[in-house]
C-alpha cells in the first residue's frame, strides 16, 4: 500500500453521476485485431492514471466541459474504434481487442472545490484523487474490461479536472497523448484528427523463428527479496532551472564529444540518490531501466501509430559500487542503458515475450524512468486553454511503484522544470529528500 506524502491536506466532496458507456457515434468495424508482441507483454498489463487540471476561462461560461468531453469522445472513437471494445486472450496469452463497440466509461461529476486548493505547486501526489478518478466496481481488469475511463469533474471556481485510466496495452504515453489531442481537436469542431490513426500492430510481433539476440537484463528471473511491510509513501519533486543548472556542474564537462543531457544527469543524480536513501547491503545489485522509444529510431513504425513502441533496457551494477563511485559511474551506466535501444534490440524483446511466455520487468531494487517531456500531454487543449499540470498522476505502474516519470511543469513563479513522481518506504523517502538536500545546497 502506497499513501500520498504531500503539504497539501484538503478535503471536498464530489458528487459523481452514474457510470455510463460512451459507444462510437457511428457504426465501426466489427472485427478483432491482434496486439503486438510489445503491447501484450506483462509490463504493460496495467491501467496508468493521467489528470489535467484546467483553470477557470471567462470565454468558455456557459460551456459544460463533461458534456463537451462526452459528445467529442463518441466522435473520437469513430476513429479510435479499438477503446471502445474489449480484450480477450488467446492462446500463448496472446491478447487481441474485440472490437464490440460496447464503449468506454464516462463519468462526469462535481466538486465543491476551487483549483487554488490544490495548493503550488501543483504536482503528484493530489489529495483525495480516488474521487477523481472514480474506481467503478468492475472496470479494475485487463482482460473482458473497459478499456478506457474517463471522469471530468467540475469545480467552484469555474475549471475543471479532466482524469482518465487507460489500459497500457493499447497505447503508449505517445499514443496515449495522440488519442487525447485528436479528442480536444474534436471538442473544439474538428471534423476528425489531424493525425489519423495506424494500428499496424503487426510491425512489432516476433520474428519467424524467434531469435533473443541480446542479454536482456530487465526479464532477468530474479528472487524477490525485499521486505513488502514498508509503509510506501509517494512524493514528487520539482526540479527547476537553478536546480537542473546545479545538477548539470555535478557531472564532468567533455570536451571532445556531445553534452550530457538534462535527461542523462538528472537520471543519474535520481538514481544515485535514490540508492543510497534504500541503505542496501553493498553486494546487492540493482538495475536501472531508462524506458526508449522507438519512434524517431527508424521508419520501423509509421506516423499515427498509436500503440507500445518502446523498451527498457536495464543496466546493473552493486548498490554499493553505485553508491561508493562518483556521479560520472552512474552517468555512464544511464548512457549505455540509452544506447542499447537499437531496432535490434526492440526485434529481441519481441522474441523473447513469445519464447519466454511474456514475463514481465524485474522489480525488485529496480528503478524504471519515463520520460513524457515530449509527449505533449501540456499541449491538449480541449477549448479552456492549456493545462495547470498534465500528464501522469503518481510514481509507478501498475503494481510496480519503483517507476518514475519526467514530466514538464512551470511551477508558481513561471519557471519552466521537471516534476519527478517518486515512491518509496517511508524511512528511505526522508533519506531521500536529506540526500537531495545536502547535494543540492552545497551547488545553489
Amino acid at each position: 500500500m502506497a499513501i500520498p506524502f504531500s503539504p497539501v491536506n484538503i478535503k471536498f466532496t464530489v458528487r459523481r453521476s452514474h457510470p455510463e458507456l460512451v459507444a462510437p457515434a457511428k457504426p465501426t468495424p466489427r472485427e478483432v485485431k491482434q496486439l503486438s508482441d510489445i503491447d501484450d507483454s506483462d509490463v504493460q498489463r496495467f491501467q496508468l492514471p493521467i489528470v489535467h487540471f484546467y483553470p477557470h476561462k471567462p470565454s468558455m461560461a456557459g460551456n459544460d466541459p463533461a458534456q463537451v468531453m462526452k459528445s467529442a469522445l463518441a466522435q473520437t472513437l469513430v476513429f479510435y474504434y479499438p477503446f471502445a471494445g474489449r480484450l480477450r486472450e488467446g492462446l500463448g496469452r496472446k491478447l487481441m481487442v474485440d472490437c464490440n463497440a460496447e464503449g468506454v466509461i464516462f463519468i462526469e461529476a462535481d466538486a465543491d472545490v476551487s483549483l487554488h486548493q490544490f495548493g503550488e505547486p501543483l504536482q503528484p501526489p493530489f489529495p483525495c484523487f480516488e474521487e477523481l478518478l472514480y474506481s467503478v466496481p468492475g472496470s479494475e481488469g485487463i482482460i473482458n474490461c473497459p478499456l478506457l475511463l474517463i471522469q471530468v469533474t467540475r469545480l467552484k471556481c469555474g475549471g475543471f479536472i479532466f482524469a482518465a485510466l487507460i489500459n497500457h496495452t493499447l497505447s503508449d504515453g505517445l499514443g496515449i497523448a495522440q488519442f487525447l489531442k485528436a479528442l480536444a481537436e474534436i471538442a473544439q469542431s474538428a471534423c476528425e484528427p489531424s493525425i489519423p490513426p495506424v494500428w499496424c500492430r503487426e510491425l512489432l510481433n516476433a520474428r519467424d523463428p524467434p531469435r533473443i539476440t541480446f542479454s536482456h537484463n530487465e526479464y532477468d528471473e530474479v528472487p524477490d527479496d525485499e521486505t513488502r511491510s514498508h509503509v510506501m509513501v509517494h512524493h514528487s519533486f520539482f526540479f527547476g532551472p537553478n536546480e537542473l543548472k546545479a545538477i548539470h556542474k555535478m557531472f564532468p564537462y567533455n570536451h571532445h564529444g556531445p553534452q550530457n543531457s538534462t535527461f542523462e544527469v538528472l537520471t543519474a543524480f535520481i538514481w544515485r540518490c535514490r540508492t543510497i536513501a534504500l541503505q542496501l547491503e553493498p553486494d546487492k545489485e540493482v538495475r536501472l531501466m531508462c524506458s526508449n522509444n522507438v519512434r524517431g529510431k527508424s521508419t520501423l513504425v509509421p506516423p499515427g501509430y498509436y500503440g507500445n513502441a518502446f523498451v527498457f533496457p536495464a543496466v546493473v551494477t552493486a548498490a554499493g559500487k553505485l553508491c561508493r563511485n562518483s556521479l560520472g559511474y552512474a552517468l555512464e551506466l544511464v548512457k549505455k542503458s540509452k544506447a542499447m535501444a537499437t531496432v535490434e534490440y526492440i526485434r529481441s524483446v519481441a522474441d523473447l515475450m513469445v519464447i519466454r511466455g511474456r514475463p514481465n520487468l524485474v522489480s525488485s531494487r529496480s528503478w524504471l524512468v519515463s520520460d513524457v517531456r515530449r509527449a505533449g500531454f501540456r499541449d491538449i487543449d480541449f477549448g479552456w486553454g492549456k493545462a495547470r499540470y498534465a500528464g501522469p498522476a503518481m510514481a509507478g505502474i501498475g503494481d510496480f511503484l519503483g517507476a518514475s516519470f519526467f514530466i514538464p511543469h512551470e511551477n508558481a513563479k513561471g519557471e519552466e522544470g521537471i516534476v519527478v513522481p517518486i515512491c518509496l518506504p517511508l524511512k528511505s523517502m526522508m533519506l531521500f529528500i536529506k540526500q537531495l538536500e545536502n547535494m543540492l545546497i552545497s551547488k545553489l
